[in-house]
């Protein structure tokens, strides 16, 4: 059965003078989530941030921001115009909409387009594409606030077509969430970090991990039939250029993708310790928010083996 594994996603920041998001009672969320046509299944939580783990995909609240992504068939510009719609639009301070393309963009309910018309209502900002429309790309909504005097890392990979061993297990009904984890060596790569996972029916994974005010997520759906539906996603706000394990390099070299992005803000990547591919796409850009958004699409040098699909 088909699940469409790209996300859409909505980071918002609000001004100094904004009453805590935290302090926001669960009935807030969970009408927040039911816009964008999901459902909480569990929480996790410390002294900085709230993490909330989704049928499609994640939601994190700190106190002046909020990170939300989904995927499958969801609205999430639903849960945009809710939140801002309930905040007041002076109190947004800064605004970040992001949507890659779909493989089936035919069985979703609106278009980037119809996003930003709709978001356009609310709050004015800036709209663009990166990458090819024959080929991976992403559309970015950034609100035109006031500039950031605090600048944040994040760093996104998707990872596309997973091949291997790794793939083959994914696949298999009898994975457990704790088999994945192993797999995937988290607890050495993330030491410390709190976890919050979900195996879905037949296959699909969800995690989300928070330490201090750090998070990172992961959400894979495997596709039986050479992976031609695969999709990987993996997100954190860690500054990998400086952190001691070489997370990106593992999680290629596992995971065995046939391309993947990488896309960085206000941090620079490496491809140290990547098995041996190409850069097919590079773009970077400076949004009127200050933030320095570096986009890289990659590709494994070796030939794809390709089979072909009966219909």
């Amino acid at each position: 059965m088909f699940f469409e594994g790209a996300e859409k996603k909505l980071e918002i920041s609000l001004t100094p003078k904004a009453v805590s998001l935290r302090q926001r009672g669960l009935a807030f969320w969970t009408t927040l989530v039911a816009c964008a046509n999901a459902e909480i299944l569990s929480k996790i939580s410390n002294k900085d941030c709230d993490a909330y783990l989704l049928s499609e995909s994640s939601l994190f609240v700190w106190d002046n921001k909020i990170l939300i992504l989904t995927c499958g068939n969801s609205t999430l510009i639903e849960a945009a115009c809710y939140f801002i719609n309930s905040l007041g639009s002076e109190h947004i301070a800064a605004l970040c909409y992001q949507r890659k393309n779909e493989y089936q963009a035919q069985l979703q309910s609106t278009t980037f387009a119809e996003d930003i018309a709709q978001l356009r209502t609310l709050i004015s900002g800036q709209a663009f594409r990166v990458g090819h429309l024959d080929a991976h790309h992403h559309y970015v909504f950034c609100a035109a606030g006031v500039p950031i005097t605090q600048v944040g890392t994040r760093l996104e990979l998707m990872m596309y077509h997973i091949r291997g061993e790794l793939a083959e297990y994914l696949n298999d009904p009898v994975q457990t969430e704790q088999g994945i984890v192993h797999r995937l060596k988290l607890t050495q790569l993330f030491p410390e970090f709190q976890l919050d996972m979900h195996c879905f029916k037949p296959t699909g994974f969800s995690l989300n991990a928070i330490q201090g005010s750090h998070y990172f997520t992961l959400h894979i759906t495997p596709s039986a039939g050479q992976g031609e539906h695969s999709y990987v996603s993996f997100e954190t706000n860690l500054n990998l250029a400086a952190y001691p394990y070489p997370v990106v390099a593992q999680l290629i070299s596992l995971f065995a993708p046939s391309s993947w992005d990488l896309v960085s803000v206000n941090q620079l990547i490496s491809t140290a310790g990547l098995s041996e591919h190409l850069c097919v796409g590079h773009c970077s850009i400076t949004t009127e928010q200050g933030n320095y958004i570096d986009f890289n699409h990659y590709q494994q040098r070796q030939t794809e083996e390709l089979f072909p699909k009966f219909m």
